[in-house]
């Protein structure tokens, strides 16, 4: 399989990816990355709630903050009926304006929005999707605390699609097929790897590195290519 020539292109891979994940676990817990640089998320989040809304499952939209959340309403007022803050959605939770059919789309959360995101799924009896999210913290360090979150909420979540650049290369994955990893050589990029799971830095440095012993090279060409 070969990268997606551009954004619109990597956008309808993930969608596609996406629906086949919905279709196997419709209520499960996935995420979609999109990991580059100089990424404007807000319009890929308001593309995908058109492509992923239809009139038997709606698609909603939850930003971190009301502020995000206004941005969105305003650039996109077709939509804006489906555009709220994860706080406000919690609040509304139960009520039969949120039924448990939507799907859920949460853009851009951090560690920050965990314990509310923790609280939204608990409640929430269909499918929740992380775009280019992270809730885990580096700061909450490798002990006990850290541990229970990642085995009691953060290790079920699957991913549906990712889209990643490294040095020189870039990781792909999108759901049911395997993780590819791809090098940058000076003909175009090259799929050099496949894993069943996401693979670990050591995994991805072994594949990368040829027979000379070369080693990865820093490079912004697939993050331009992407973004054009």
């Amino acid at each position: 399989m070969t990268l997606p020539a551009d954004l619109l292109s990597a956008e309808t891979e993930a969608v596609a990816a996406l629906q086949a994940a919905l279709a196997a676990e419709a209520k499960g817990r996935w995420t979609m990355d999109l990991r580059f640089e100089g990424l404007r998320l807000q319009p890929v989040a308001l593309r995908l709630q058109v492509a992923l809304h239809s009139e038997a499952r709606a698609c909603q939209l939850l930003f971190a903050d009301a502020g995000a959340t206004a941005l969105a309403k305003r650039d996109a007022p077709d939509v804006a009926e489906y555009c709220h803050s994860i706080s406000d959605w919690c609040r509304r939770q139960g009520s039969a304006a949120s039924p448990a059919e939507d799907l859920l789309l949460l853009v851009a959360l951090g560690p920050p929005d965990y314990e509310v995101v923790e609280q939204l799924c608990g409640q929430h009896g269909g499918a929740v999707v992380l775009l280019n999210s992270r809730l885990e913290d580096a700061a909450v360090g490798i002990g006990s605390v850290a541990r229970e979150r990642r085995k009691g909420f953060l290790a079920p979540w699957q991913s549906a699609y990712t889209l990643q650049p490294l040095a020189a290369a870039a990781l792909r994955h999108a759901y049911p097929d395997r993780w590819q990893l791809y090098r940058l050589d000076p003909d175009g990029y090259r799929a050099v790897g496949s894993f069943e799971k996401r693979p670990a830095p050591e995994e991805l440095d072994e594949a990368l590195t040829d027979g000379f012993g070369q080693g990865l090279r820093s490079v912004d060409r697939f993050m331009k290519d992407l973004s054009s």
